[in-house]
Protein backbone atom coordinates (compact mmCIF):
# COMPACT_ATOMS: atom_id res chain seq x y z
CA UNK A 1 0.00 0.00 0.00
CA UNK A 2 1.52 3.31 -1.10
CA UNK A 3 0.91 6.45 0.94
CA UNK A 4 1.55 10.15 0.41
CA UNK A 5 1.52 12.78 3.18
CA UNK A 6 -0.44 15.96 2.56
CA UNK A 7 -0.79 18.82 5.05
CA UNK A 8 -3.36 17.26 7.36
CA UNK A 9 -3.98 13.80 5.92
CA UNK A 10 -2.48 10.89 4.06
CA UNK A 11 -3.73 9.40 0.84
CA UNK A 12 -3.18 5.77 -0.10
CA UNK A 13 -3.54 3.51 -3.10
CA UNK A 14 -3.55 -0.27 -3.41
CA UNK A 15 -2.23 0.02 -6.98
CA UNK A 16 1.50 0.14 -7.79
CA UNK A 17 1.39 3.94 -8.28
CA UNK A 18 -0.79 6.98 -7.72
CA UNK A 19 -2.50 8.33 -10.84
CA UNK A 20 -2.32 12.10 -11.28
CA UNK A 21 -4.75 13.45 -13.87
CA UNK A 22 -3.81 16.52 -15.89
CA UNK A 23 -6.15 19.50 -16.11
CA UNK A 24 -4.75 22.34 -18.20
CA UNK A 25 -6.50 25.65 -17.58
CA UNK A 26 -4.64 27.06 -20.57
CA UNK A 27 -5.41 27.78 -24.22
CA UNK A 28 -2.08 26.41 -25.51
CA UNK A 29 -1.16 23.14 -23.80
CA UNK A 30 0.27 20.67 -26.32
CA UNK A 31 -2.53 18.06 -25.95
CA UNK A 32 -5.77 19.83 -26.74
CA UNK A 33 -8.00 17.33 -24.96
CA UNK A 34 -6.28 18.08 -21.63
CA UNK A 35 -7.51 21.66 -21.75
CA UNK A 36 -10.52 22.51 -19.68
CA UNK A 37 -11.77 23.20 -16.19
CA UNK A 38 -14.22 21.69 -13.74
CA UNK A 39 -15.95 19.41 -16.24
CA UNK A 40 -12.67 17.76 -17.23
CA UNK A 41 -11.57 17.54 -13.60
CA UNK A 42 -14.77 15.76 -12.53
CA UNK A 43 -14.42 13.33 -15.44
CA UNK A 44 -10.88 12.46 -14.35
CA UNK A 45 -12.12 11.88 -10.79
CA UNK A 46 -14.81 9.57 -12.17
CA UNK A 47 -12.13 7.76 -14.19
CA UNK A 48 -10.17 6.99 -11.03
CA UNK A 49 -7.61 9.77 -10.56
CA UNK A 50 -5.96 9.89 -7.11
CA UNK A 51 -4.71 13.45 -7.59
CA UNK A 52 -5.49 16.28 -10.01
CA UNK A 53 -2.68 18.44 -11.37
CA UNK A 54 -3.96 21.81 -12.54
CA UNK A 55 -1.79 24.18 -14.54
CA UNK A 56 -2.54 27.65 -15.82
CA UNK A 57 0.79 28.30 -17.53
CA UNK A 58 1.85 25.97 -20.33
CA UNK A 59 5.38 24.59 -20.06
CA UNK A 60 5.38 22.80 -23.42
CA UNK A 61 8.55 23.32 -25.50
CA UNK A 62 8.53 26.76 -27.09
CA UNK A 63 5.89 28.22 -24.78
CA UNK A 64 6.15 31.59 -23.04
CA UNK A 65 5.52 32.27 -19.39
CA UNK A 66 2.39 34.20 -18.35
CA UNK A 67 1.85 36.72 -15.57
CA UNK A 68 0.83 35.65 -12.08
CA UNK A 69 -2.36 37.67 -12.49
CA UNK A 70 -3.31 35.64 -15.56
CA UNK A 71 -2.42 32.36 -13.83
CA UNK A 72 -4.59 33.21 -10.84
CA UNK A 73 -7.47 34.30 -13.08
CA UNK A 74 -7.38 30.97 -14.92
CA UNK A 75 -6.69 28.74 -11.94
CA UNK A 76 -8.72 29.79 -8.92
CA UNK A 77 -12.25 29.40 -10.36
CA UNK A 78 -11.40 25.83 -11.37
CA UNK A 79 -10.11 24.92 -7.90
CA UNK A 80 -13.11 26.53 -6.21
CA UNK A 81 -15.55 24.61 -8.40
CA UNK A 82 -13.76 21.30 -7.83
CA UNK A 83 -13.84 21.89 -4.08
CA UNK A 84 -17.62 22.20 -4.23
CA UNK A 85 -17.75 18.65 -5.60
CA UNK A 86 -14.74 16.75 -4.27
CA UNK A 87 -11.95 16.62 -1.69
CA UNK A 88 -9.52 14.99 -4.14
CA UNK A 89 -5.94 16.22 -3.61
CA UNK A 90 -5.13 19.06 -5.98
CA UNK A 91 -1.61 19.76 -7.21
CA UNK A 92 -0.87 23.16 -8.76
CA UNK A 93 1.67 23.45 -11.54
CA UNK A 94 3.21 26.87 -10.89
CA UNK A 95 6.54 28.57 -10.23
CA UNK A 96 5.12 31.60 -8.42
CA UNK A 97 4.53 31.98 -4.70
CA UNK A 98 1.53 34.32 -5.04
CA UNK A 99 -0.16 31.86 -7.39
CA UNK A 100 0.46 29.00 -4.96
CA UNK A 101 -0.81 31.11 -2.06
CA UNK A 102 -4.06 31.90 -3.88
CA UNK A 103 -4.42 28.26 -4.90
CA UNK A 104 -3.77 26.93 -1.39
CA UNK A 105 -6.33 29.33 0.06
CA UNK A 106 -8.82 28.07 -2.55
CA UNK A 107 -8.20 24.46 -1.54
CA UNK A 108 -5.05 23.15 -3.28
CA UNK A 109 -2.78 20.63 -1.54
CA UNK A 110 0.48 20.19 -3.47
CA UNK A 111 2.99 22.39 -5.30
CA UNK A 112 4.30 21.09 -8.63
CA UNK A 113 7.20 23.43 -9.44
CA UNK A 114 9.04 22.91 -12.73
CA UNK A 115 11.78 25.23 -11.44
CA UNK A 116 12.39 23.11 -8.31
CA UNK A 117 11.89 26.19 -6.08
CA UNK A 118 14.41 28.29 -8.04
CA UNK A 119 12.24 30.84 -9.87
CA UNK A 120 10.60 32.52 -6.87
CA UNK A 121 12.81 33.00 -3.82
CA UNK A 122 9.77 33.27 -1.53
CA UNK A 123 8.27 29.94 -2.61
CA UNK A 124 10.27 27.64 -0.36
CA UNK A 125 9.56 29.49 2.88
CA UNK A 126 5.88 29.76 2.02
CA UNK A 127 5.53 26.05 1.31
CA UNK A 128 7.44 25.22 4.49
CA UNK A 129 5.11 27.45 6.49
CA UNK A 130 1.97 25.70 5.22
CA UNK A 131 3.58 22.23 5.30
CA UNK A 132 2.50 21.00 1.86
CA UNK A 133 4.22 18.51 -0.46
CA UNK A 134 6.46 19.97 -3.16
CA UNK A 135 7.37 18.35 -6.46
CA UNK A 136 10.91 19.28 -7.54
CA UNK A 137 11.54 18.92 -11.27
CA UNK A 138 14.71 19.06 -13.35
CA UNK A 139 14.85 21.15 -16.49
CA UNK A 140 17.37 23.20 -18.42
CA UNK A 141 16.64 26.86 -19.13
CA UNK A 142 13.00 27.72 -19.70
CA UNK A 143 10.36 26.19 -22.00
CA UNK A 144 11.10 28.62 -24.83
CA UNK A 145 14.78 27.57 -24.98
CA UNK A 146 15.13 24.21 -23.25
CA UNK A 147 15.15 22.05 -26.36
CA UNK A 148 18.29 23.85 -27.52
CA UNK A 149 20.17 22.23 -24.62
CA UNK A 150 19.55 18.49 -24.74
CA UNK A 151 23.00 16.87 -24.70
CA UNK A 152 24.50 15.28 -21.58
CA UNK A 153 27.67 13.37 -20.82
CA UNK A 154 25.67 11.32 -18.31
CA UNK A 155 22.02 12.32 -18.09
CA UNK A 156 21.22 10.35 -14.95
CA UNK A 157 24.23 11.63 -13.00
CA UNK A 158 23.57 15.26 -13.95
CA UNK A 159 19.85 15.13 -13.20
CA UNK A 160 20.48 13.21 -9.98
CA UNK A 161 23.07 15.76 -8.86
CA UNK A 162 20.73 18.68 -9.56
CA UNK A 163 17.78 17.09 -7.76
CA UNK A 164 19.99 16.18 -4.79
CA UNK A 165 21.02 19.84 -4.51
CA UNK A 166 17.41 21.02 -4.71
CA UNK A 167 16.33 18.47 -2.10
CA UNK A 168 19.02 19.77 0.25
CA UNK A 169 17.90 23.35 -0.42
CA UNK A 170 14.32 22.40 0.42
CA UNK A 171 15.33 20.59 3.61
CA UNK A 172 17.56 23.46 4.70
CA UNK A 173 14.63 25.84 4.32
CA UNK A 174 12.10 23.92 6.32
CA UNK A 175 10.46 21.50 3.87
CA UNK A 176 9.99 18.16 5.63
CA UNK A 177 11.51 15.05 4.09
CA UNK A 178 8.11 13.34 3.77
CA UNK A 179 6.84 16.31 1.75
CA UNK A 180 9.41 16.05 -1.08
CA UNK A 181 8.66 14.40 -4.45
CA UNK A 182 11.11 14.17 -7.37
CA UNK A 183 10.45 14.57 -11.11
CA UNK A 184 13.34 14.00 -13.54
CA UNK A 185 11.62 16.25 -16.10
CA UNK A 186 11.17 13.97 -19.09
CA UNK A 187 11.26 16.13 -22.23
CA UNK A 188 12.49 19.25 -20.46
CA UNK A 189 15.84 19.91 -22.12
CA UNK A 190 16.57 16.26 -22.90
CA UNK A 191 16.98 14.18 -26.03
CA UNK A 192 15.58 10.69 -26.54
CA UNK A 193 18.62 8.93 -25.11
CA UNK A 194 18.53 11.02 -21.93
CA UNK A 195 14.79 10.49 -21.51
CA UNK A 196 15.05 6.71 -21.83
CA UNK A 197 18.02 6.61 -19.47
CA UNK A 198 16.03 8.51 -16.83
CA UNK A 199 12.95 6.33 -17.25
CA UNK A 200 15.04 3.20 -16.72
CA UNK A 201 16.76 4.60 -13.62
CA UNK A 202 14.00 6.75 -12.12
CA UNK A 203 13.78 4.75 -8.91
CA UNK A 204 17.48 5.38 -8.20
CA UNK A 205 17.15 9.17 -8.02
CA UNK A 206 18.47 10.51 -4.70
CA UNK A 207 19.17 6.90 -3.68
CA UNK A 208 15.49 6.03 -3.73
CA UNK A 209 14.73 8.10 -0.63
CA UNK A 210 11.85 10.09 -2.14
CA UNK A 211 8.74 9.35 -4.19
CA UNK A 212 9.30 9.82 -7.92
CA UNK A 213 6.72 11.31 -10.26
CA UNK A 214 6.97 10.47 -13.95
CA UNK A 215 5.27 12.75 -16.46
CA UNK A 216 5.48 10.87 -19.74
CA UNK A 217 2.02 11.29 -21.16
CA UNK A 218 2.00 11.60 -24.98
CA UNK A 219 5.42 13.30 -24.98
CA UNK A 220 7.75 13.77 -27.93
CA UNK A 221 10.02 10.89 -26.90
CA UNK A 222 7.12 8.50 -27.44
CA UNK A 223 6.54 9.98 -30.89
CA UNK A 224 10.24 9.63 -31.71
CA UNK A 225 10.13 5.92 -30.94
CA UNK A 226 6.72 5.07 -32.43
CA UNK A 227 6.48 7.63 -35.24
CA UNK A 228 3.02 8.56 -33.93
CA UNK A 229 1.55 12.07 -33.61
CA UNK A 230 0.43 13.24 -30.18
CA UNK A 231 -3.17 12.07 -30.62
CA UNK A 232 -1.94 8.50 -31.31
CA UNK A 233 0.51 8.10 -28.42
CA UNK A 234 -1.74 6.49 -25.83
CA UNK A 235 -0.35 2.96 -26.24
CA UNK A 236 3.22 4.21 -26.06
CA UNK A 237 2.37 6.25 -22.97
CA UNK A 238 0.85 3.27 -21.20
CA UNK A 239 3.90 1.14 -22.01
CA UNK A 240 6.37 3.74 -20.76
CA UNK A 241 4.32 4.37 -17.62
CA UNK A 242 4.28 0.64 -16.84
CA UNK A 243 8.05 0.48 -17.30
CA UNK A 244 8.60 3.54 -15.10
CA UNK A 245 6.49 2.06 -12.29
CA UNK A 246 8.39 -1.21 -12.55
CA UNK A 247 11.60 0.85 -12.27
CA UNK A 248 10.43 2.64 -9.13
CA UNK A 249 8.07 5.52 -9.99
CA UNK A 250 5.25 5.98 -7.47
CA UNK A 251 3.20 8.68 -9.23
CA UNK A 252 2.33 8.85 -12.93
CA UNK A 253 1.04 12.15 -14.31
CA UNK A 254 -1.27 11.42 -17.24
CA UNK A 255 -3.89 12.76 -19.62
CA UNK A 256 -5.67 9.39 -19.90
CA UNK A 257 -6.66 8.37 -16.39
CA UNK A 258 -9.05 5.45 -16.99
CA UNK A 259 -6.61 3.65 -19.30
CA UNK A 260 -3.74 4.22 -16.86
CA UNK A 261 -5.76 2.81 -13.96
CA UNK A 262 -6.50 -0.30 -16.04
CA UNK A 263 -2.81 -0.69 -16.87
CA UNK A 264 -1.84 -0.46 -13.20
CA UNK A 265 -4.52 -2.99 -12.26
CA UNK A 266 -3.03 -5.46 -14.73
CA UNK A 267 0.47 -4.78 -13.43
CA UNK A 268 -0.71 -5.25 -9.85
CA UNK A 269 -2.51 -8.50 -10.63
CA UNK A 270 0.46 -9.93 -12.52
CA UNK A 271 2.71 -9.32 -9.50
CA UNK A 272 0.53 -11.20 -6.99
Amino acid sequence: MLSLSLKNRKITTSLPAFVMGIVNATPDSFWEQSRGGTERALKLIEDGADILDIGAESSRPGSDYVSQEEEIKRLIPVIEQIRKESDIPISVDTRKKEVMKAAFEAGADILNDISALEDDEEMVSYCASIDIPVILMHKRGNPSTMQNHTKYENAFDEVNSYLSERVQFALNNGIKKDKIILDPGIGFGKDLSANVNLINKCGLLCEGQYPVLMALSRKTCIGEITGRPVEQRLAGTLAFNMISVQKGATIVRVHDVAQTVDTLKILDYSNR
